[in-house]
């Protein structure tokens, strides 16, 4: 019987390691099936993934067209694609930063007023689905950050570029926007003021009316306003609060206890 020694022991397991060492290159290397495209062929093949909701793969081949062709039209058109697909992906993150990224390099780019448009739009609908939401949530809980600058951006553009064809449905946006922060503000002002805190409730009012003078919500912040300084004993304040109400308001059902329906305006579309 031969004996079994630590020495063969060694040499079994150094003859398996070279052995599967040499596997390894036995194994198919992966092919990239895009190498040696040109710059059109990758952004025909990502647009043709876009069209077909592929946006993962389109963004892929983005990222390879920028890599492989850093100058052209082609780079740039991709940059401007990839921040397309990553909002139609749900990549809100992602999305801007492509944005910004592109408005930096290409700031006189003749398609830069669509990336200042697409920015807004990112922020834009992120937040739409938080004020959409608000029928069993406490507005005065939620960040308005986004809407802001949202409407920021979307001023941008119109600032920018007046006679862009995105101009309009812009300015259409920022009215949603100014219309929507200015119903948070009255939230907040109403969660003060159900809890008693009369300053509070009527400087957040205020601020409603003074930021965002042409507001819906600005009906019920002057209510607020009446409300609060006569809790608080403020008998002047609350007879101009009052004046300048039935002036804007004459026939405001506050006046009669209140909206019938308790549905806040964006709720009433």
């Amino acid at each position: 019987m031969s004996r079994f020694t630590f020495g063969s022991l060694a040499g079994n397991a150094a003859l398996i390691g070279a052995l599967l060492l040499g596997g390894c290159g036995l194994l198919p290397e992966q092919i990239d099936e895009t190498a040696g495209w040109s710059a059109q062929k990758l952004y025909s093949e990502a647009k043709a993934s876009m069209s077909e909701g592929g946006y993962d793969q389109a963004i892929k081949m983005f990222e390879k067209l920028e890599a492989r062709y850093p100058y052209g039209r082609f780079a740039q058109q991709a940059q401007i694609e990839s921040a397309y697909a990553y909002y139609k992906s749900n990549e809100s993150a992602l999305a801007l930063a492509a944005a910004d990224r592109f408005i930096k390099l290409h700031p006189n780019h003749p398609n830069v007023d669509y990336v200042y448009y697409l920015k807004g739009l990112v922020n834009f609908n992120e937040d739409l689905g938080i004020f959409a939401g608000f029928s069993n949530q406490d507005m005065s809980e939620r960040d308005p950050r986004g809407a802001r600058e949202a409407f920021d951006t979307f001023n941008d553009l119109v600032t920018r570029f007046p006679e862009s064809r995105y101009a309009e449905d812009a300015r259409q946006r920022m009215q949603y926007l100014v219309n929507a922060l200015a119903s948070h503000e009255v939230h907040v002002a109403r969660y003060y003021y159900n809890r008693g805190a009369y300053i509070a409730a009527a400087n957040r009012a205020q601020a409603a009316i003074t930021t965002y003078p042409r507001a819906p919500a600005n009906e019920e912040a002057l209510f607020l306003m009446v409300k609060s300084y006569d809790a608080l004993g403020m008998t002047d304040l609350r007879d101009d609060a009052n004046r300048v109400m039935r002036k804007n308001f004459p026939n405001s059902v506050y006046y009669s206890g209140g909206p019938a329906d308790d549905r806040p305006w964006w709720q009433l579309w």
